[in-house]
């Protein structure tokens, strides 16, 4: 079984330029470009499952269109959404804001799916996705300290009765490191894939390792890697494992 996870910044390319002509211009951009390129990219990974962190659904950037719609047909898998903002958020009212969330795209039979919001923090969402041997929760946490230990202590309650073998993923934005999430990996008994600890941010010349594969002991991980591609500000996360019976 192969897992993919990537934050793909709403396939708004990566680089200097996406600071030109004013910091962080570059998520005003338009993704026609940048998108083809990307999507070949995952298409030669030949995952099973896809998780994206920080997905387009639908603003002027895409062309209207849901990238992870638009990618699952390409590679003939289905695919599930949510905007990453809570249901009372007013970023749900904001132009562009309202059409950013996350996704996954599978080629597996899809058992039942789950959308959550955290109580704390602007991004809130966890995505829930069951299989027949194993469940996947997909998240994007706070930029702020504070928000992420709350974020991660509701993650745990989240899933503490899940009975199947479980992987948590996505951008964690740990900037403290991996040890910020030591108590919370400790308390759900979670192993880290990254077991060399190779940084995933920022892609051109990573320095920190943002971004994570988290997974119950019944999850036997027999290669994992973080594949040198430039399309976002991250670099993705690919793990091939088996699911112990």
């Amino acid at each position: 079984m192969r897992f993919v996870v990537y934050n793909i910044r709403y396939g708004t390319g990566s680089g200097w330029q996406f600071h030109f002509p004013f910091p962080f211009s570059g998520y005003l951009r338009r993704t026609q470009y940048n998108m083809p390129g990307l999507t070949a990219f995952l298409r030669s990974l030949n995952a099973d499952v896809i998780g994206l962190v920080e997905v387009d659904s639908g603003s002027y950037r895409s062309e209207r269109l849901n990238q992870a719609e638009v990618m699952a047909r390409e590679l003939d898998f289905a695919h599930v959404y949510q905007s990453k903002y809570g249901t009372a958020s007013a970023a749900r009212k904001v132009p562009v804001l309202c059409d950013q969330g996350n996704a996954f795209i599978t080629n597996l039979p899809i058992h039942d799916q789950g959308f959550h919001y955290f109580e704390k923090g602007i991004k809130r969402l966890v995505i829930e996705l069951e299989f027949e041997d194993f469940v996947i929760f997909l998240v994007h946490l706070s930029l702020r300290f504070r928000h992420r230990q709350d974020q991660l202590s509701d993650l745990h309650a989240l899933f503490s009765e899940v009975k199947k073998p479980k992987i948590v993923a996505g951008d964690f934005n740990a900037f403290w490191g991996e040890k910020e999430l030591s108590l919370f990996r400790a308390a759900a008994g979670l192993e880290n894939a990254n077991v060399k600890g190779i940084p995933t941010f920022p892609s051109k010349s990573p320095r920190r390792q943002l971004d994570f594969i988290l997974h119950s002991p019944e999850i036997v991980v027999k290669r994992f890697a973080v594949p040198a591609v430039t399309f976002s500000d991250h670099r993705p996360l690919v793990c091939d494992f088996e699911v112990e019976s």
